[in-house]
């Protein structure tokens, strides 16, 4: 009511800000910038010291004003705690019900299931397994685009990562489904930037995955049925040594030996190439018909065996926060026009 008040209270949310901020910068020093237990120690408790001098000197003053920045970050606080007990227990519900590699097995041999030409970007928090929306979505409509990735941005404690590391691919089997899982990481000072370049990024990530991890797995199938030549060759000259040099010397003159059989290998390791670029064609094809974005519309509800400070929790404040606070995809950059929401309901 007076500029005394208003002076107290502003003295107390002064000395509150500096005391978080040097938490957060010994937090940083700590985790993040690496440096040394002791140095870390010597600025927390050299700058905590004042700053608690500070605080109690200002708490005389708490009923003449104080109160007001107090009660607000408690305010804050609980929302931010009721935001994030309610995002954890939802994570929590995905993971227990996360789909198995069999439910994947079982559509891909559904005849009912029809693959719709397309890219179709799922975005997930799991890491790992398959949230529980994809198979709400292949229940309420039996088809899944000819290529589907399982996106989940994780923030890693860097200030930035490379391009050529942002994208972590791996294959989920059969791989003849063609369905990836797909980590995005960005440090702090990243941004996700235009939809239309992560787009690209992704994309062409996704082509160096194809490319090299078939190329491997083939080159390896390749060496192995190689040796197995190589030990049917030598186990039949041995076989047929025994029976008379002159057959020993017509048989090395006719068998393939060892390097004939090294350069046979080579030319089926030239065979995925063929393979790589069908799959990379495929690739094309499905970009060209367009990507599509899937965002999980989970309406988040206390199970009917909660306690009653749950249900409000969950069922009241948090869809009010919900409903008022910015919504994924704009965090995200995910264009409005190819956005599909798949509606599904959480119980915690």
């Amino acid at each position: 009511k007076t500029t005394e008040n208003i002076s107290h209270a502003y003295g107390i949310a002064v000395i509150g800000d500096m005391m978080i901020t040097t938490t957060l910068v010994s937090l940083i020093m700590l985790v993040i910038w690496k440096k040394s237990l002791w140095r870390v120690a010597l600025f927390f408790f050299g700058f905590g010291f004042i700053e608690i001098v500070y605080f109690s000197s200002q708490l005389t003053k708490f009923t003449r004003g104080g109160y007001l920045p107090t009660l607000l970050a408690l305010f804050l606080t609980m929302v931010m705690g009721i935001w994030h007990y309610v995002h954890k227990e939802r994570y929590m519900f995905e993971l227990k019900n996360k789909i198995s590699n069999t439910y994947l097995n079982e559509v891909a041999n559904n005849p009912d299931v029809r693959r719709v030409p397309g890219i179709g970007l799922m975005y997930s928090e799991l890491v790992q397994g398959i949230p529980p929306i994809f198979s709400h979505l292949i229940g309420s409509i039996p088809s899944i685009h000819s290529i589907v990735v399982f996106v989940s941005i994780k923030a890693i404690p860097v200030s930035s990562v490379a391009s050529e590391e942002r994208f972590l691919f791996r294959q989920v089997e059969p791989r003849e489904y063609r369905v990836f899982r797909c980590v995005v990481r960005h440090g702090y000072n990243d941004v996700l930037g235009d939809p239309v370049e992560f787009e690209s990024q992704l994309i062409q990530s996704l082509k160096a995955y194809v490319q090299e991890h078939n190329y491997s797995t083939t080159e390896v199938e390749v060496s192995e049925n190689a040796t197995e030549q190589v030990t049917v060759v030598e186990s039949s000259d041995k076989r047929e040594a025994h029976q008379s040099s002159d057959k020993i010397i017509q048989n090395q003159s006719t068998s393939p030996s060892f390097n004939s059989i090294r350069s046979l290998g080579g030319n089926v390791a030239n065979s995925p190439i063929h393979g790589v670029e069908e799959e990379l064609k495929f690739i094309d094809r499905a970009l060209e018909k367009g990507v599509v974005y899937m965002l999980a519309e989970a309406e988040v509800l206390a199970h009917p065996n909660s306690s009653i400070f749950n249900k409000i929790v969950v069922n009241y404040v948090y869809s009010f926060f919900r409903k008022n606070f910015r919504q994924g995809q704009n965090s995200m950059a995910i264009p409005r026009k190819r956005l599909l929401k798949v509606g599904m309901t959480y119980e915690i």
